[in-house]
């Protein structure tokens, strides 16, 4: 069997809201409109969708990791609820000053989940809110999509395949690209 493609989501502000600082309890997490029936669409034309997140909270200390687990355990519940379903969530704990390899702009966890869940990363999408995940997109091989719906500030900057207004517009796209 070969290596299949993945749209790799950024979390917050990208799939969830992303306005009450760190999301470090399950009743934070609240689902953009239209993201689960986006990520059934995906899904249902095979591609493989990988959560990767920046949570430099853990870091800093502000978040722990069960917090963190029961976070993204509610945003696969509420994704479930309306027929969606993650292959992977993947995250990176560290605080920007640590240096890490996982960290966005940096291509760690698209890099370690394509290993893990057998993606093609050429084939692969990375879809985020900011310039950091265009940059790791591109720094992991895939195209990108930057939505409007977080932090996008300057991010067109960084000329990203595809810009749209949100996750389920990128999501259109997406799938109109590679008919």
């Amino acid at each position: 069997m070969g290596l299949r493609p993945a749209v790799f989501c950024d979390r917050d502000g990208t799939l969830n809201v992303d306005d009450e600082g760190y999301i470090n309890t399950p009743d934070l997490v609240k689902l953009l409109p239209g993201v689960a029936e986006a990520l059934r669409a995906l899904k249902g034309a095979g591609w493989a969708l990988v959560v990767v997140s920046n949570q430099s909270g853990i870091g800093r200390g502000r978040l722990s990791l069960e917090e963190l687990h029961r976070v993204n355990e509610r945003l696969e519940e509420l994704l479930a609820a309306e027929g969606a379903e993650l292959d992977g969530i993947y995250f990176c704990p560290h605080a920007p000053d640590e240096g890490c390899s996982c960290r966005k702009p940096k291509p760690g966890m698209l890099l370690e989940a394509a290993r893990e869940l057998g993606l093609d990363l050429r084939r692969s999408w990375m879809v985020g809110d900011k310039a950091d995940d265009v940059k790791a997109g591109r720094a992991a091989g895939c195209r990108t999509a930057l939505v409007r719906t977080g932090e996008g500030e300057g991010a067109e900057a960084e000329h990203p395949d595809i810009v749209a207004a949100d996750f389920p517009e990128a999501a259109r796209k997406i799938l109109e690209v590679d008919r």
